[in-house]
């Protein structure tokens, strides 16, 4: 407690009280040490305030406009409940295709990029040399720094029918594969955009593996895939289910890489949404589809938060 210093006239030491506001504070601190869940609703408020108004009001606003539709003579919006939007969801097969469809290949370019990011990883922490390892990270965090919409364009100058890929394979006997836009070329080019973000996860998963856990697998005698399959593999798997929300999530939002790579028979929810908002004005519908990657990912987020994700976040 800071307090002032003076001598009185009979030589006598006088010490001063502190001012009101000081005591307040130092009552107000002792408050909060005592009570450490009311420091964390102090610090919490305002950016938990900005979360509740922004998002969940959002994610509100969305199920509820959902439930609306649109006057088939006045294009107007009726703010009357009904479940015909989703209804259509499942009535019509081809939303149910591009619903799977979407799925389907968030789910095989997650796989994907966990099969290449695994050795990867696993290469650069545990093999690499300190110089080595520090230009592969490099490696890995350039593509980020490039435009999304670059790296796109690039690989559909690739995949296209006079592209790289099919000169190289003509000039080499194998003849040209023709899967520019393609729903192959969407899950190349996916596989290759969201890859940082699976090897970084895993990587950082391999760095906290402890090396005497290797050691002690291989004192007891057991062979390198034996190690790799009871002792890295489930110590790593938390690293793989953070990346995998990553790539899941950002392929089913997606919308620009169907446009630009996919075919005819290649749209995505997220065109789906934004052919109804930006063309047809039909937002309840474009709501109502947008809830279903909603739904799919807080169902996948709930399956990897039971494999250790958030913590290897």
């Amino acid at each position: 407690m800071d307090r002032s210093h003076g001598i009185g006239p009979d030589g006598a030491a006088i010490v001063a009280s502190p001012s009101a506001s000081r005591t307040a504070r130092i009552r107000a601190s002792a408050v909060l040490f005592r009570r450490p869940w009311l420091r964390a609703v102090l610090l919490l408020s305002a950016p938990g305030a900005w979360f509740v108004a922004i998002y969940l009001a959002a994610l509100v606003l969305l199920f509820v406009s959902a439930l609306w539709s649109v006057d088939a003579f006045t294009g107007k919006l009726v703010h009357h409940w009904t479940f015909a939007n989703f209804e259509q969801l499942f009535k019509v097969p081809a939303y149910r295709t591009i619903a799977l469809r979407t799925i389907g290949i968030a789910a095989a370019v997650t796989l994907t990029d966990a099969v290449l990011a695994l050795p990867f990883a696993f290469f650069a922490v545990r093999v690499a040399p300190k110089r080595l390892q520090s230009l592969l990270f490099i490696a890995v965090l350039i593509p980020l720094w490039s435009s999304y919409l670059v790296r796109v364009y690039v690989w559909r100058l690739i995949l296209s029918k006079d592209g790289v890929l099919n000169w190289a394979l003509e000039h080499i006997g194998l003849g040209a594969l023709n899967i520019g836009y393609s729903n192959w070329a969407i899950w190349i080019v996916f596989s290759y955009i969201w890859l940082p973000f699976m090897i970084l996860p895993i990587w950082s998963a391999f760095e906290r593996l402890p090396d005497s856990y290797i050691e002690a697998s291989a004192d007891l005698g057991a062979r390198g895939w034996q190690t790799f399959r009871t002792v890295v593999f489930p110590l790593v798997l938390p690293g793989i289910a953070a990346g995998s929300i990553f790539t899941f999530a950002l392929t089913l939002g997606d919308f620009i890489t169907p446009t630009l790579v996919g075919g005819a028979g290649s749209d995505f929810i997220g065109n789906v949404v934004f052919q109804n908002v930006g063309v047809a004005n039909n937002v309840p519908f474009a709501a109502a589809f947008a809830v279903v990657p909603l739904v799919v990912m807080g169902i996948y987020l709930l399956g990897a938060r039971r494999l250790g994700a958030f913590e290897a976040l």
